[in-house]
């Protein structure tokens, strides 16, 4: 018997790698894994390990590293496009994940990702509704959140009674909540009929249920608070409570804008060419009527 010849195999391909190296914080989140806040915490928790040591805060990634959390291994994929999500929140709703009441969260109504997740671009308190922004990109939700960046929140604030100048006032001027002084930015009337007033208020920052602790902090009280606009993105007038909408690069490029990183560029589609000749332009049609045919002439018999 001929002895059996060895079968080939393809060596494993290498891992690509990416042109400079990134933190590990932003890596991660990057891919959906967890805002770059829960990544630290599991960095010093001891839960990351990358080549086998454990994962120290601004540490370098590559792509070729083996990197575990909780001894599970991580893919280090390219990351993909970043994507943004409004989404009209509607009241009843709680903004996480999972929620031990058992009630409707923002997430069960988001499309589904493959290889990703949707990050929440700050939170609704569960009797607000409005806009919200959800996010693949850790790097762009941390920065769109943090306070150091002052990215303005507007509000549309039904408030019961007429309220005086003096009032409105100090709205503006400031007043001393119990984790510290806040303001609104902008204040202004929209009107109303009987009972009811309407106000547009923005807040550059967004702690828990300030808004509606700024009105109850001069005695008055809110009857309903829809958030309708998120830095530079604005809630759709034709988005429906419960629905959502991705938006394009282009849309959501001056998010990117306003915190100060670089945003995705769009690809334009490549202009269609006549077949044959790469490149060459498709000449007009030229008219359907055709040239008059003139009839030889006759000879004379």
């Amino acid at each position: 018997m001929k002895p059996s010849r060895p079968q080939r195999t393809r060596p494993a391909e290498p891992r690509p790698a990416t042109q400079t190296a990134e933190r590990i914080q932003k890596w991660l989140a990057g891919a959906g894994l967890g805002s770059r806040r829960e990544i630290e915490t599991w960095i010093s928790e001891g839960r990351i390990r990358v080549d086998g040591l454990p994962a120290t805060l601004g540490q370098r990634l590559t792509g070729r590293e083996q990197v575990t959390l909780n001894g599970q291994p991580l893919v280090l994929k390219a990351q993909a496009a970043p994507r943004v999500l409004i989404y009209h929140k509607p009241d009843g709703e709680v903004t996480t994940r999972h929620d031990p009441e058992g009630r409707p969260t923002v997430f069960q109504n988001l499309p589904r990702l493959k290889g990703a997740r949707w990050i929440a671009i700050g939170r609704l308190d569960v009797n607000t509704s409005g806009l919200l922004l959800f996010t693949t990109d850790g790097a762009l939700a941390h920065r769109l959140m943090h306070p150091s960046h002052q990215i303005l929140r507007s509000y549309a604030v039904r408030v019961l009674g007429e309220v005086s100048d003096a009032v409105l006032a100090r709205l503006q001027e400031g007043v001393m909540l119990e984790d510290g002084p806040a303001a609104f930015e902008s204040l202004t009337d929209e009107g109303g009929d009987g009972a009811n007033h309407w106000y547009r208020v923005s807040l550059g920052e967004g702690r828990n249920r300030e808004v509606r602790r700024l009105w109850e902090s001069q005695g008055v009280v809110v009857s309903r608070l829809i958030r309708v606009g998120y830095g530079p993105i604005a809630l759709p007038p034709g988005l429906r409570r419960g629905q959502s909408m991705e938006l394009t690069p282009a849309q959501f490029a001056p998010l990117y804008q306003a915190v100060g990183l670089t945003g995705p560029v769009e690809t334009p589609r490549p202009q269609r060419t006549r077949p044959g000749r790469p490149g060459t332009p498709k000449p007009p049609r030229e008219s359907a009527t055709l040239p008059s045919r003139r009839r030889p002439p006759t000879r004379a018999k």
